[in-house]
């Protein structure tokens, strides 16, 4: 008797929540032509396919050009985890449909996964900014939240800050002369100050090498081909980053990054530019699977 199909099923079987039903998963593609740079059917339907090759996953691939965007009310309904990949077309996502997206990971309902340059995408971009608003609130002592006049200041999308721009997102508390309290919060930008799309390799160190998401995960690897992003992102800090990518040059950049909003999570993963086939590799492509399945087993509803 072949006992590696059983052996097999119990290994994936000790990374996987026990659910009655299979995890409803999306994956959300752009699909922008540069990507037949190295996919001959899209990033996206890369990723679906290898995730329908993982046991408890029901994977459904959409694109921008499908009706709504292929972000209808019932697809959106029938996910638990949506993946996020989007480069050049961010701007082009109807901010509501979003909106949408972001509430049922506030409600615990959905789970997001922005990859790459999903850093800018509308649904990342506004729970971002929604974290750091509460994080802004909550630092203001509670006698006063109920009073306190806030504004706003809100960096230009899609603008990279330079490097001697002040880290965002930022917050200031005071009290007014006529004793007034204000708090001016700066939202954050969702990008860094460098990047350089030249194809050089990154060398990943696996931070946190016991959680889930790094399962079957190397110590040490490489990314042959990739894009480059420098640090400082200016995001709200993350709960946890499982993985650090360091360049040649001396560029580094956290990924595998946790965010807390409401009773969800949102679950950045930076390697994927489109031009280089970072999801034909396997460990790219684990990390994907592992986020999917321990991000399922942290809905609330």
């Amino acid at each position: 008797m072949n006992s590696w199909p059983l052996l097999l099923a119990l290994i994936l079987g000790s990374v996987l929540p026990s659910w009655a039903a299979p995890v409803r998963v999306v994956v959300w593609d752009e699909q922008q032509p540069q990507q037949s740079q190295a996919y001959t059917n899209h990033l996206g339907n890369q990723i679906a396919a290898y995730l329908r090759t993982l046991p408890n996953l029901e994977v459904k691939s959409v694109a921008l050009s499908d009706p709504e965007q292929g972000l209808s009310e019932e697809t959106l309904d029938n996910c638990q985890v949506l993946i996020w990949w989007g480069h050049v077309k961010n701007g082009e996502v109807d901010p509501k449909r979003a909106a949408s997206v972001v509430r049922r990971v506030r409600d615990g309902k959905l789970a997001l996964l922005a990859l790459h340059s999903a850093h800018w995408s509308e649904p990342f971009v506004q729970a971002m900014r929604e974290i750091a608003t509460s994080e802004a609130l909550n630092s203001v002592p509670r006698s006063d939240r109920a009073s306190v006049v806030v504004s706003y200041e809100t960096p230009a999308r899609f603008s990279a800050p330079k490097r001697n721009d002040p880290l965002t997102p930022s917050h200031v508390f005071s009290t007014n002369a006529d004793g007034a309290k204000s708090l001016k919060i700066v939202l954050p930008s969702c990008c860094f100050p460098a990047y350089r799309a030249d194809g050089a390799p990154s060398h990943v160190s696996t931070l946190m090498p016991d959680h889930p998401v790094a399962k079957g995960v190397p110590l040490q690897w490489d990314i042959p081909q990739t894009e480059m992003y420098d640090e400082p992102f200016h995001v709200p800090p993350p709960d946890w980053s499982a993985f650090e990518e360091r360049w040649d040059k001396g560029e580094h950049f956290h990924s595998g990054s946790v965010w807390t909003l409401g009773r969800g999570k949102i679950f950045y993963f930076r390697p994927g530019h489109e031009t280089f086939g970072v999801y034909l590799q396997p460990v790219p492509l684990r990390i994907v699977g592992n986020a999917t399945v321990w991000l399922a087993g942290q809905l609330t509803q």
